[in-house]
């Protein structure tokens, strides 16, 4: 989508607090620290441009006086001097008009110096081609220093992206998070496009005409001058109207922006559940919502533009009566009037630039402090520098009385001690928000401990660096997650190196992909998309369970890895984690007890602690947590099939 619309329709922020324009704006402007030698260029072409430009109507003065004085040389009498001529006017009581020629240039007798007007037309002329040129190469340069900051901008978002810790996301919606990381800075890249040239233009044009202006005339400049704290109060006060709607704006289109995304990834649902009517009502809400803000920040901006041009005209007036004024009592000759409302208008043209662009500088400075936001928010922990790495990874995992909570006043693991030792298998049940996930998250490093410690071959996992550990771990969980390409790249994901067609389907064959993909038209180079289209939900588990395969790990984590598998599959399926999980360490978070009854160790889980650990035969025998957890199963299977 695109053009204003599409780029309001794009961005969204995550709050409607009150912005801070002016400090954001300073951050905004800093970015840019590495274009100086670029700046230092496009501020030289532009100051040379400016000068020619206030320049160009003093030149074309001076064509005009030559015109006047030609045509007024033509109608007197030769053989005179202008002060003779000047002096036989008031003798005859024409003083006005001999006050009005005092200021010009002309010899009695003589008409147009055709050869003079046109040198003068052929400067002005050049000057005009010179500032427009330079004034080419200076949008070009803009360009050049807009379109590098912002690709700096996007690497530190992404690295940003990559150091925040898995709470930031958690706490987010997913469209809130992509318009930050792309439609927010699209928005700061047109917005600073389109008027940082044309304000630094602006600003050198208004002191270039100020220095012109008094040196034609400074009764005329202070005249000109008298309506500009009407344009300040104009501009200001508008500006303060208009900024708090346009923060509004944003914020809404946040909002709808992850409306839409959730709607779109969901739509087969929304569809099933017949929820079409209220997706669409809530869409309309909140579309009403950005139209009334987003209304309101246009409307109000936009008013001043007709404010300056109104502020600009009367200008115009104050210097037409009073230039004629001075004309007529021969203190200005009419090419110096002319040249001076030239630069009244090219006074007032830059003031009311600056005003139009208001909303584009507001919009953009607001996306750019959500960017700020972003870039602000708190990293998760750094890795230790050097990292400790284990002597040998043989798998052998610890936990020492780890604590840990989401949220500072809400505990929800305490005092958890385990120790797995190498090539052991430890399912891991539980009622839903037992902790199982956590446990696991906590392994991985998603989220760090709060209290205690866990070690992984008698190393503190805190200690390592998180790809070290992180490589040690394959990891298949219950949402799977492909992304768009072949199906052989989606398994060979899991490398870290490069592997070869037979590695590939060595692990698909492990996993039995291989069987039903060998029946698509394209195998393995069958392309599919992040939603997995073209292959049902248990074969997307399946390439998942391979990419495990091909990891190589030593520490395997299995969250209800075959949950989206038929039974035959899922039998075919713990044959293969067996081999799998030969030599490894395997942790198993499993709602289905009959996948677990082979485990070394069966931890049970409620809020957070482990209420019992044994093998399945000890545990249904002790009559506890597991065995009321097997028997409920059970009763459920049975009732089923009756």
């Amino acid at each position: 989508m695109a053009g204003p619309m599409g780029r309001m329709m794009a961005g969204g922020g995550p709050n409607s607090r009150s912005m801070n324009f002016k400090d954001s704006g300073k951050r905004l402007l800093a970015q840019f620290r590495p274009e100086r030698v670029t700046l230092y260029a496009l501020l030289l072409c532009v100051v040379i441009s400016v000068t020619l430009s206030v320049l160009g109507p003093k030149i074309l003065g001076k064509a005009t006086d030559l015109v006047f004085a030609g045509i007024i040389g033509r109608q007197l009498p030769g053989g005179a001097t202008k002060e003779q001529v000047l002096q036989n006017m008031r003798e005859h009581g024409q003083g006005s008009v001999a006050d009005m020629l005092r200021s010009t240039d002309f010899t009695p007798g003589q008409g147009i110096d055709f050869d003079a007007v046109g040198k003068v037309l052929l400067l002005a002329l050049g000057t005009f081609m010179v500032a427009g040129l330079l004034m080419a190469v200076a949008t070009r340069l803009v360009n050049r220093s807009v379109n590098r900051t912002m690709f700096r901008m996007r690497e530190d978002v992404q690295t940003k992206l990559s150091r925040l810790p898995l709470s930031y996301f958690d706490k987010r919606q997913r469209g809130e998070v992509l318009s930050r990381a792309t439609n927010d800075i699209d928005n700061i890249g047109q917005t600073l496009q389109q008027s940082m040239g044309q304000l630094i233009n602006s600003v050198l044009t208004i002191v270039g005409v100020l220095v012109m202006m008094f040196y034609v005339s400074w009764i005329l400049a202070l005249v000109a001058l008298v309506t500009v704290p009407l344009s300040f109060v104009v501009a200001t006060r508008v500006g303060k109207r208009s900024q708090p709607h346009f923060v509004q704006q944003w914020s809404t289109t946040g909002k709808l922006n992850a409306h839409i995304e959730e709607m779109y990834t969901g739509h087969t649902l929304v569809k099933v559940f017949g929820r079409q009517e209220e997706s669409a009502r809530q869409f309309a809400e909140q579309n009403d919502a950005l139209y009334e803000a987003g209304f309101k920040a246009q409307f109000n901006s936009g008013v001043m533009q007709p404010l300056m041009m109104f502020v600009s005209n009367l200008n115009y007036v104050l210097v037409a009566v009073v230039g004629g004024l001075r004309v007529a009592s021969g203190s200005l000759s009419i090419g110096d009037v002319q040249a001076f409302i030239q630069y009244s208008r090219q006074f007032s043209m830059p003031l009311t630039q600056v005003a139009s662009m208001a909303n584009l500088v507001q919009s953009g400075v607001a996306s750019a402090e959500r960017i700020f936001e972003l870039l602000d928010a708190e990293e998760q922990e750094a890795d230790p520098v050097p990292g400790v790495r284990p002597e040998e990874l043989r798998g052998r995992v610890a936990l020492e009385q780890v604590s840990f909570r989401y949220e500072k006043d809400k505990p929800l693991i305490e005092d958890l001690s385990l120790t797995v030792e190498p090539g052991q298998t430890v399912a891991i049940v539980g009622p839903t928000g037992a902790g199982k996930t956590t446990l696991v998250n906590l392994l991985m490093r998603f989220y760090d401990v709060t209290g205690g410690r866990i070690t992984l071959d008698g190393v503190d996992i805190a200690r390592m660096s998180r790809d070290e550990l992180r490589s040690a771990i394959g990891m298949v969980l219950q949402d799977t997650w492909l992304f768009g390409g072949t199906i052989a790249e989606n398994i060979a994901y899991g490398a870290s190196r490069e592997v070869t067609p037979g590695e590939i389907e060595e692990a698909a064959r492990a996993a039995h992909v291989d069987r039903f993909v060998r029946t698509l038209p394209d195998g393995y180079d069958t392309v599919i998309d992040d939603e997995g289209t073209g292959v049902s939900a248990g074969e997307k588990q399946l390439i998942t369970i391979a990419r495990a395969f091909l990891s190589d790990p030593v520490i395997l984590v299995l969250d209800e890895a075959t949950s989206s598998v038929d039974t035959r599959t899922e039998v075919l399926i713990q044959k293969a984690m067996a081999k799998l999980q030969h030599g490894r360490t395997s942790f198993v978070i499993a709602h289905r007890l009959s996948t677990i009854r082979d485990a070394d160790t069966i931890l049970v889980m409620e809020n957070g602690s482990i209420v019992e650990q044994g093998a399945h035969a000890e545990l249904l025998a002790a009559q506890g947590a597991y065995a009321r957890l097997y028997q409920a199963q059970f009763a459920q299977a049975v009732a089923e099939v009756d």
